[in-house]
């Protein structure tokens, strides 16, 4: 299995930069960091007229953290500059497989 070092992240905003969102584009995920930025402007190309501005940002991907990544944390500010990472939810669930049976005439 080919390991991802990088992640393009393509967000389209109105011209205030007010509301922003992702765009799909054909192809996100790189091998190399280097694959990733020669990219980027042909993307920015076929996404052109998706939003009134377009930023994009090339993400690296930690290879020992490759399968825990579950959420793109960004921001687009005022002036056009796109803030955005990989993260791990800090969610934690728990389950207890082992309950004690009711006794529906002792019920407390």
């Amino acid at each position: 299995m080919e390991h991802i070092a990088a992640l393009l992240l393509v967000i389209g905003c109105s011209n205030t930069m007010a509301d922003c969102r992702e765009l799909q584009v054909p192809v996100s995920v790189f091998a190399t960091a280097e694959q990733c930025v020669a990219e980027r402007p042909f993307v920015l190309g076929d996404v052109q007229g998706q939003a009134d501005r377009i930023v994009a940002k090339c993400l690296a991907v930690d290879p020992a953290l490759e399968d825990d990544y579950d959420q793109i944390v960004w921001s687009v500010r005022a002036d056009g500059t796109l803030d955005a990472s990989l993260a791990i939810s800090s969610l934690v669930m728990a389950s207890n497989t082992i309950r004690p049976e009711k006794d529906y005439l002792h019920q407390q």
